[in-house]
């Protein structure tokens, strides 16, 4: 197993209480898979998603990656936001290649590799251009390729579409499966997006609200990851199953809450 997480827990402290944010999280996923975790706001997906990239620690349970806990932030994991945390004074060349510079690489090899990941993500012609001069798709596009540049095991995607509109989000999803089927790379991806999970998943886990636990699984099997494909009536029986789901599990967390 690639990504094993093990009865994980997450607790905050406040000034009056505890909160639990996550509770006995246990998901596996091997490697090469395209994973997509849904929930309402408040069910923890974003904290999950720091567990593992290891930018917090949880209060119990442990994640591996291949095998090894995981202890802290590593460049085996790549990561990419809603919102592009690109670099406004840094053209795109230099911005794909920021990670492997913390890295200490060389600035021949930097150069070279962010080169092929621009490439990759079709942006080649626009590698002297700043931030400022790009599309939001295209923004979301040199955030993903400075993520691959660092040659990642696995991609962690927190909203990566939210902020953009309705077109461009179709278009970024054509993209990312086109990328995720030439370079085979693992991806695990949080939304509240029920047509983007269905349409870029071979999984998906669905958490509850309040704590986040998994209360669902849902296998994917789509005839083609073509665009036409959300025409197909098992891609709307997929859809309306997650929708009735995500609606069940709500209304568990409004009769917990009242309770």
């Amino acid at each position: 197993m690639f990504l094993q997480i093990d009865n994980l827990s997450k607790q905050f402290t406040t000034q009056h209480q505890d909160i639990t944010v996550l509770e006995n999280i246990n998901i596996e996923i091997e490697q090469g898979e395209f994973v997509c975790v849904v929930g309402a706001s408040g069910s923890g997906k974003s904290t999950l998603l720091r567990q593992i990239a290891g930018l917090d620690t949880p209060s119990s349970g442990e994640i591996r990656i291949g095998g090894v806990p995981v202890r802290g932030p590593s460049p085996d994991r790549g990561m990419v936001f809603q919102h592009y945390t690109l670099y406004p004074w840094m053209n795109v060349q230099k911005n794909t290649e920021f990670g492997l510079k913390l890295q200490g690489v060389s600035s021949r090899e930097r150069r070279e590799r962010a080169s092929y990941y621009l490439d990759v993500v079709g942006l080649s012609d626009f590698a002297q251009c700043l931030p400022s001069q790009l599309s939001g798709g295209m923004k979301q596009r040199v955030a993903i390729a400075r993520a691959l540049v660092c040659e990642p095991k696995i991609l962690l995607m927190d909203e990566p579409f939210g902020a953009l509109d309705i077109h461009t989000k179709e278009s970024m999803h054509e993209f990312i499966i086109d990328l995720w089927q030439r370079t085979k790379i693992t991806i695990l991806s949080i939304t509240h997006d029920v047509e983007e999970a269905v349409f870029l998943s071979n999984r998906i886990f669905v958490l509850s609200s309040r704590p986040g636990t998994v209360k669902n699984e849902l296998i994917i099997n789509l005839p083609d990851r073509a665009a036409t494909v959300k025409r197909h009536a098992i891609f709307q029986d997929y859809r309306d199953e997650l929708m009735i789901l995500l609606r069940q599990h709500g209304a568990e967390s409004l009769r917990s809450a009242s309770t």
